[in-house]
């Protein structure tokens, strides 16, 4: 979405622009509030151009829509279009964005909505009237909004929306940092695990579906490959309501059908809102080492096939939660704590070794550090298959030791490139020799990248999966320097203590000046 000027340079991606621009109008509003009132605004923007569009060829009467009534709520319906009542209208707010009591009216556009389309019911946010949100910082956010389009053709303007949305999810997950990602998975994450597990046509499922993420990028994929998006149909479950209104939000906006995206309080351990389904994919990012599962409740649960979970940590829970919605066909890719792969307490190690024995397990892979914003602990991604006995690699396990790949975005962030996502999901697809891995050639092992191990190797070094004692270090000559390692070093460690020092600085600065 970037543009380029007249002079040939380039402006910053439309995104970039409004993020900074709406950043501005937050003022002393926190993060984790402020999402709401921005992602609101955006999704109203959406379902209102969407509507108007609809409206117009209603009105002119033409064609299938000769003697249509535009004001027939079962018009939208039967176009998959949600009904916006007129004073929710785009057009009838941005009228009224510089009046003092916009906040109450964009408040009521939310209820009007939400009373006339009952799959959004409880889903947007009424938080606009609130006395820390002053009425210009709202007007000028909905003036923003309004521009959002950009020129571009009504019909584009879900796929512009849609992407502004998904981007501002993103940087509202790095404001709030920790918590924010209880809603967010970053989006190379996302990108990797769809890439490799290529969920064209079947049931995906996400117990754990945070903001959607997975979702959205499981349709991107469909789309891109020309595929039929109601080949495939998206189930899912988050315990934190106020997540659950964002995925609710994301998906619509994108035209996702969310209707089979469940909420309850008790999670999908204790209340699982899918319990007959056999779902073909599952891509998911489930808490790390979660301690607070109620497992000292489920002892006895059915779902333990391979042995009892310790109730003190939900990794086990999660792999064979996963399992027992898996179709005899299907495949899950899902990310966890890298300790996953090694621990033997109370039982866990024992479980990886059953796991391992039934032929489930089919490719892990080592993620770098720095990727997720709410943890530092290592992580790693589990790829199962219940059909893996019916192909040429029963016998054997994927290791993909991707910790060199990636890069910095800032100092406490990393993200995979295109060409890293790339790089693991081709080695995959070539090792599984799937219908993706004849267009990127034969399977090689590459030290200090990837080893197909036989499940013999595996079992002599214990079941443990860590893809570094498998791949073994690259055959590179070593022209390790150290004086010039520890002098770059050096530099970039009193780098950091001079911008630390002018932080400080500054920070004493504006503390002179405030009046006690």
């Amino acid at each position: 979405m970037t543009k380029t000027k007249d002079n040939g340079t380039k402006e910053e991606p439309i995104e970039k622009q409004l993020w900074k621009a709406a950043d501005k109008l937050r003022k002393n509003i926190d993060a984790a509030e402020y999402k709401h009132i921005v992602l609101g605004l955006i999704f109203l923007k959406y379902i209102s151009d969407a509507f108007e569009e609809l409206y117009a060829k209603l009105k002119r009467g033409e064609g299938d829509y000769v003697g249509a009534d535009p004001e027939d709520k079962d018009e939208y319906k039967a176009e998959n279009v949600f009904f916006v009542p007129e004073i929710a209208r785009w057009s009838f707010l941005q009228a009224r964005a510089k009046q003092t009591s916009i906040g109450k009216d964009v408040d009521n556009a939310m209820d009007a909505i939400e009373k006339d389309n009952p799959s959004l019911r409880d889903v947007l946010p009424k938080v606009f009237a609130r006395g820390n949100l002053d009425p210009t910082s709202l007007g000028g956010l909905i003036d923003l909004v309004s521009n959002i389009a950009l020129g571009d053709a009504k019909a584009r303007s879900a796929d512009v929306l849609g992407h502004v949305f998904e981007y501002f999810l993103g940087e509202f997950a790095l404001a709030e940092g920790k918590q924010g990602g209880q809603f967010y998975t970053p989006r190379s994450i996302v990108e990797l695990l769809v890439k490799m597990l290529e969920p064209y046509k079947g049931r995906v499922y996400d117990p754990c579906c945070g903001s959607g993420g997975m979702f959205v990028q499981s349709e991107k994929l469909v789309a891109e490959h020309q595929g039929k998006l109601n080949d495939i149909s998206i189930y899912g479950q988050e315990s934190n309501q106020t997540t659950w209104r964002l995925a609710k939000m994301n998906l619509a906006i994108r035209g996702i059908d969310s209707s089979q995206v469940k909420w309850n309080n008790e999670g999908s351990f204790l209340n699982d809102a899918h319990k007959d389904l056999k779902a073909d994919f599952v891509i998911a990012n489930p808490p790390f080492n979660d301690s607070d599962w109620s497992g000292d409740l489920l002892r006895t649960d059915g779902r333990w096939k391979f042995g009892v979970p310790p109730s003190g940590n939900a990794n086990y829970a999660w792999i064979q939660h996963f399992l027992y919605h898996l179709s005899p066909n299907g495949v899950a890719g899902f990310v966890l704590a890298k300790g996953s792969l090694t621990s033997k307490s109370s039982g866990e190690g024992e479980i990886r070794k059953a796991l391992i024995e039934a032929g489930l397990v089919d490719c892990v892979v080592n993620l770098p550090a720095k990727l997720f914003l709410n943890t530092q602990i290592p992580a790693c991604l589990w790829f199962l298959s219940r059909n893996k006995a019916n192909g040429n690699r029963s016998n054997e396990i994927l290791f993909i030791d991707a910790r060199n790949e990636g890069h910095l975005i800032n100092r406490r962030s990393k993200e995979l490139a295109a060409a890293d996502i790339q790089k693991i999901s081709d080695t995959y697809h070539a090792w599984r020799g799937a219908a993706g891995g004849v267009a990127v050639g034969r399977y090689e092992d590459i030290k200090g990248f990837c080893n197909s191990a036989s499940l013999a190797r595996v079992r002599e070094l214990d079941y443990v999966l860590t893809p570094g004692r498998y791949v073994g270090l690259p055959d590179e000559v070593d022209e390790f320097d150290f004086n010039v390692r520890f002098g770059a070093l050096k530099a970039e460690f009193e780098a950091q203590l001079v911008e630390e020092a002018q932080l400080n600085a500054l920070i004493l600065e504006n503390l002179s000046k405030v009046r006690i």
